[in-house]
């Protein structure tokens, strides 16, 4: 019989579920915003500033797109500190200015909440005013 795994290589095997859980998670919601029109720039975009899950635009709105999977909305609403969202925003508005198509696009901070057995909800500005 085979000795039990170490807690190391639990943990290890969790955190590659996890990614593995998340990289799912964002391309079921790059799926379901492009059926609402939207284009996708970019997936797991590195940013000084901090990593942004998805990158989509839709007319002048290009929406920095937080994705959580989490048992319900309010869940993934706070899963995302006020820390993170000023990161966030910060890396669209520096992403907008560098990239010559998207000057003057109004940057926003989205939300794609994904449930076990539910439908994703898009929440386009999230976090308006907090």
């Amino acid at each position: 019989m085979a000795p039990p795994p170490s807690r190391a290589a639990a943990r290890t095997a969790r955190g590659a579920a996890a990614r593995l859980s998340g990289r799912r998670g964002e391309v079921v919601a790059a799926l379901w915003l492009m059926l609402r029109g939207y284009r996708i720039l970019g997936f797991r975009l590195k940013t000084p500033q901090g990593e942004i899950d998805l990158l989509a635009v839709r007319g002048r709105v290009l929406a920095v797109v937080e994705v959580k999977r989490r048992g319900n909305l309010a869940a993934a609403l706070d899963a995302v500190s006020s820390d993170q969202r000023d990161r966030l925003r910060r890396a669209g508005a520096n992403l907008a200015a560098k990239r010559p198509g998207l000057k003057g696009a109004s940057v926003r901070l989205d939300l794609v909440a994904l449930a076990p057995g539910r439908l994703p909800m898009h929440i386009p500005d999230a976090w308006k005013g907090a």
